[in-house]
């Protein structure tokens, strides 16, 4: 126990050596506020992560990131520098006499521990910190033995204060111990172990081949035969039947809850049974787009929940009674000390004394708000038939704003606009030095858009058309992963080479076997170009739903190869998209004419490309202008006018392929972390593939058959 105070003996003398330099009034005005500024501090970094880390679940907006982190990284500085604080001071507090003043700054003690405990809107702010559960362990453990030590100091004392406090201190441990256990249950290692299913080792083989062998023995004609067990897999009902239907969005909450069971295997990197993506497609075949996508956005919140916060145990029985615990002691701690005799302590800690008290009752009415206005609490009520419906009404009589689960956002960047905007100048102390200029310069052409129903329609029908046409052999649904543009060419390869001729079919086909960000970015830039040449010629022509969808996708999947690359396949994306954009500003700088994107694509189109550009640049540039310009052309020559509906449609559909095969390729933990981001589309899209089974973690065969014997 004294290595704590010993430690922070150590740290906090070295610190006051090193403030001797300043004159003796600031000494003296530190030493009197270093320890109740830090515990102010303290409680204001708490609401900052209650109200925050609730808040990034939906919010893109940079500066809540930051501010978030921040005061993550802050808060646990800050309390166990004010439990260190309290440690060295203990030698205030020798001899016969101790000093009230510091009696009701040990009084503290246990608040510091509430505050090490973190609010239950956010445990950890990223995935990472999950798995440093053992640093929080040992944390817990050299915290809880400072302040017992804190205490220890003033134990002889006749003040009885510090034995108010004993409840909260009590409490204080609860609060620590939940966020240590759920940072070790959301920790990989033990998550995965979480949803292994127990040992199964399957039938006695040794006892059915002995019994096989001695009917054969014994005269009689053995066969074995398949015996399917009465599994209760097959059971496809719909869960709707068991929600109440007077609860709104109780029919959506349960669906996503019952996914959310199922499909929490995906984090963990287990496979799903044959049985799991029937009973799931049965259910996908009965919705619609609106409500598939409030699915997964519910489904995704309960993941982000299990990853990020404490309502895995919150939303248990034993967490539902040890979440009370903190409030009533503090309740109690307050009212008692409302009536404690106070004229011996300074009135200003007696001010921080009930910061203190009323700042932990504020944010434990907040998290309790924050509970009974959940998702889960709403799937609670749900299944608990009329009492469930006074509550939800009860409930709803609170004034809480009803906000959506996620951002409901899309990032956008167009390579046109970015490379024909000045750019900032990079002359700075910080951008030369810091390497920031490129970041600010991503950030300040690229934005977020709503994503449109109708786009979300679009990508919905898309799946289930897939999951129509390959549900005769789920081997397809493994295959749907690795298709990026090439199936939708390939079964559509008659027509078009009907109406493009081989050549443009060639480049068509070509531009999807590239490398992906090689596809993407050549895509990005032919669907831009037909849009603008569409646009001169026609200007009603890009009302068309598949030109606008496209036109949303084509900017989405730019903007995640360039702002979001770790989410797509390993490639030289970048590289590319450096030579590509320094091609397109040289010539759009010869051109002095050119001043926006239509002028830019007008004077593309004027460009010839009969010879193919890699003959003429080599291989050392990686830039794809004009194998774009290529491919724009060859789009282009579907000119008659029911071809120009198939051409967008061709546009579309090649798009949604690449968004699905981004979508397969990203790793669990990337879409991970985009959900403390506001959310992403291609996590979204993820989840809903998986959904209509198109998913590489399955298994295909039934395996639900044993072996019994029969004979005659």
């Amino acid at each position: 126990m004294m290595f704590v105070p010993f430690v922070a003996g150590m740290f906090f003398s070295r610190k006051r050596k090193a403030i001797e330099i300043l004159p003796e009034s600031m000494k003296t005005l530190w030493n009197k506020w270093e320890l109740r500024s830090m515990v102010i501090f303290s409680l204001f970094l708490q609401g900052i992560l209650m109200v925050l880390g609730k808040s990034r679940k939906h919010s893109r907006r940079n500066w809540v990131r930051i501010i978030l982190w921040l005061a993550y990284l802050w808060a646990d500085t800050v309390a166990t520098a004010s439990l260190g604080v309290l440690s060295s001071n203990q030698g205030e507090s020798e001899g016969g006499f101790v000093d009230p003043n510091y009696v009701i700054t040990v009084f503290w003690a246990p608040f510091l521990l509430l505050h090490l405990g973190g609010p239950d809107t956010i445990t950890a702010y990223s995935l990472e910190d999950n798995e440093l559960w053992l640093r929080h362990l040992l944390g817990l453990l050299v915290q809880v033995g400072g302040a017992i030590y804190v205490f220890l100091t003033v134990w002889k004392s006749t003040n009885a204060l510090y034995l108010m406090a004993i409840p909260i201190f009590f409490a204080g441990i609860i609060k620590y111990g939940e966020r240590t256990w759920v940072l070790m249950s959301a920790s990989s290692e033990h998550f995965r172990d979480s949803m292994l299913p127990p040992p199964d080792p399957g039938p006695n083989y040794a006892r059915f081949v002995e019994e096989y062998m001695s009917k054969e023995k014994e005269g009689f004609k053995v066969c074995s035969k398949n015996n399917p067990e009465d599994g209760k897999e097959d059971d496809y009902s719909s869960p709707d039947a068991e929600t109440n239907s007077r609860i709104p969005e109780a029919a959506v909450i349960c669906k996503a809850y019952m996914f959310f069971e199922i499909f929490k295997r995906l984090p963990a990197n287990l496979i799903l049974s044959f049985h799991i993506i029937q009973k799931s497609q049965y259910i996908m075949q009965n919705i619609s787009a609106d409500e598939a996508f409030k699915v997964t956005e519910v489904e995704l919140g309960f993941m982000y929940d299990m990853f990020y916060t404490k309502a895995v145990l919150l939303y248990s029985v034993a967490g539902r009674l040890l979440h009370f615990v903190p409030f009533i002691c503090t309740v109690s701690l307050f009212v008692i000390f409302l009536k404690t005799e106070k004229h011996i302590y300074s009135g200003v800690d007696v001010a921080i004394t009930y910061i203190l008290l009323v700042g932990a009752i504020v944010l434990e009415i907040y998290a309790a708000v924050v509970l009974f206005c959940s998702d889960w609490t709403i799937l609670w009520l749900s299944q608990r038939g009329n009492s469930g419906d006074i509550l939800y009404r009860a409930i709803s009589l609170i004034p809480w704003p009803r906000k959506k689960r996620w951002s409901n956002a899309m990032g956008h960047f167009n390579l046109v606009r970015y490379c024909l905007k000045d750019k900032p100048a990079m002359c700075t102390f910080k951008q030369r030095f810091l390497w920031i200029s490129k970041l600010l310069e991503k950030h300040r052409y690229h934005k977020s858009v709503e994503v449109p129903l109708d786009l979300k329609a679009v990508i919905f029908d898309e799946l289930q058309q897939k999951m129509e046409a390959n549900r005769s052999d789920l081997r397809n649904f493994k295959k749907l992963c690795a298709c990026r543009g090439d199936r939708v060419i390939e079964e559509k390869a008659n027509t078009l080479r009907a109406e493009m001729g081989d050549g443009n079919f060639i480049i068509l086909k070509r531009s999807v076997e590239e490398e992906f960000d090689q596809s993407i970015l050549l895509w990005h830039i032919a669907t831009d170009l037909c849009y603008y040449w569409d646009r001169d010629e026609n200007p009603l022509s890009v009302c068309d739903p598949y030109c606008k969808a496209s036109k949303l996708l084509s900017d989405y999947m730019m903007y995640l190869l360039v702002m979001c690359p770790f989410m797509l396949p390993n490639g030289i994306g970048e590289t590319r998209v450096r030579d590509t954009c320094a091609e397109l500003h040289g010539f759009c700088k010869e051109r002095i004419s050119i001043k926006n994107e239509s002028q830019a694509c007008s004077k593309l189109n004027a460009v010839k490309t009969k010879i193919p550009p890699s003959k003429v640049k080599g291989d050392r540039s990686k830039s794809v202008l004009f194998d774009a310009c290529s491919l724009a052309k060859s789009l282009q020559s579907l000119k008659n006018p029911p071809m120009k509906e198939t051409k967008w449609k061709l546009v579309l559909q090649v798009w949604v392929e690449m968004l699905s095969h981004a979508a397969c390729q990203c790793g669990w933990t990337d879409h991970a972390q985009q959900l403390r981001r506001g959310g992403e589309l291609l996590t979204h899209v993820w989840l809903l593939m998986a959904h209509f089974g198109i998913t590489q973690q399955f298994q295909i065969s039934e395996g639900n058959a044993k072996a019994k014997l029969n004979w005659q």
